[in-house]
């Protein structure tokens, strides 16, 4: 955990250990964008077009189909919320020509940062042993996003997305959900566990608190608050505890990266894993190491824990409206948000991609079609018109597993 003003870390713990970052790679893919944009390279309205490349990649993705163009601010979007691993390879495509050329500016970028144990080979995150970062790593990588880029931090904020006439929810569930938070991403494979770099602001004081390896999206989220939580705390004792200095002076571990893929996605797990899994938390994910650590606990003054961080805001945020094709004038956008919302209707392995084809619109130039529109429901993260545009897949999981059990039952009673 560090604050964002000074860089100094208020929290460190394996904070150099080598880690496979998953799809928190996507902010070193939003800085080396947002560069390119800010030396004039490429614009916010210049569009790319949809590679057969981009479509080959693996889900979460939006799924558009080769030469389907999208703007660069659109594919931020896209790529930021729903953690579109198509967008990164459309952006990393249009910025370099290439994923191969796009990684090697990736890893430049990352070493003039002071990201000394980060490397990149792809603009996404999916699987890959070169693909390597650390705690530290990315605190440096978010304090320079919003230090250099603060005209733009709105991309690493957006609670939800509508695309046509579905909405799709933020994979960083801590955003309305803990008060104060403003970014940044989350990330999940088998291998590394559930990562998330999170920031939060409380009385001008802005903290990034980056969580590698939880268990569950539940527990990512959960210690992550916790961690911004104490950052945010008045600690008179804290005169007890060590200095830790500046993110920078954070010492780099020799050491190859661990994989959790057994632990995280082995046959024990009731459901597969993803990153954008409901989270359930309960309890704390705190875990106090040493009578030391114990006794200041005691000390403390009493602070909440663990799911009593977490609860929906009940703010009303309006979903960005996100689309393909040319930049849309004021009067295009008003039609696109006037469109209502799809139910909930989910078909089989919908999941996996976003909006290929949304209802009344086209897929590769995203007009809608012609439809009444309907009073919407004011949105929130947690509201139930959020989780009617996006469902958890536990929802879907749960009802699909009905109808089998009715019909055992009635085999049963047969015999």
């Amino acid at each position: 955990m560090v604050e964002v003003d000074t860089g100094k870390v208020l929290h460190a713990e394996n904070a150099t250990y080598p880690w496979y970052p998953a799809s928190v790679t996507k902010l070193m893919t939003l800085y080396v964008t947002l560069h390119a944009i800010k030396e004039q390279r490429i614009t916010f309205d210049s569009l790319f077009t949809v590679s057969r490349n981009a479509v080959a990649q693996a889900p979460s993705k939006m799924g558009f189909p080769a030469g389907t163009q999208v703007t660069a601010d659109n594919a931020l979007k896209m790529m930021m919320v729903k953690s579109a691993n198509d967008m990164a390879v459309l952006l990393a495509e249009g910025v370099s020509g290439s994923i191969e050329n796009f990684a090697e500016l990736m890893t430049s970028t990352a070493h003039r940062l002071g990201m000394t144990s980060s490397n990149f080979v792809n603009p996404n995150g999916l699987p890959a042993d070169g693909q390597i970062t650390t705690a530290r790593d990315l605190a440096i990588l978010a304090r320079a996003l919003i230090n250099e880029f603060p005209e733009y931090d709105s991309y690493w904020h957006i609670p939800a997305i509508k695309y046509g006439r579905r909405i799709l929810r933020n994979t960083n569930s801590l955003l309305g959900r803990y008060a104060g938070t403003d970014g940044m991403k989350t990330g999940f494979i088998c291998a590394s566990g559930y990562n998330v770099v999170a920031s939060a602001t409380h009385d001008g004081k802005r903290l990034i608190a980056v969580v590698l390896g939880a268990p569950s999206s539940a527990a990512r989220s959960v210690k992550a608050a916790e961690l911004l939580e104490r950052g945010f705390a008045q600690n008179p004792l804290s005169w007890l505890t060590p200095a830790l200095g500046s993110i920078e002076a954070l010492s780099p571990v020799e050491a190859t990266p661990p994989n959790l893929h057994d632990e995280i996605c082995g046959p024990h797990r009731k459901k597969p894993p993803a990153d954008d899994e409901e989270d359930q938390a309960e309890g704390s994910a705190d875990e106090p190491n040493g009578s030391f650590s114990t006794l200041l606990s005691a000390l403390r003054a009493p602070a909440r824990k663990g799911a009593a961080l977490l609860s929906d805001q009940g703010i009303a945020v309006p979903p960005v409206v996100v689309y393909t094709g040319p930049t849309r004038n004021q009067s295009e956008l008003a039609h696109l948000e006037a469109e209502p919302v799809a139910g909930h209707h989910k078909k089989k392995g919908a999941g996996k991609t976003a909006a290929a084809k949304p209802t009344g619109q086209s897929a590769t130039d995203g007009k809608p079609a012609g439809r009444k529109a309907g009073a919407a429901t004011p949105w929130t993260p947690m509201s139930s018109s959020a989780l009617a545009g996006s469902p958890p897949p536990e929802l879907g999981t749960k009802a699909a597993a009905a109808p089998p059990k009715k019909r055992h039952k009635a085999k049963q009673a047969a015999k």
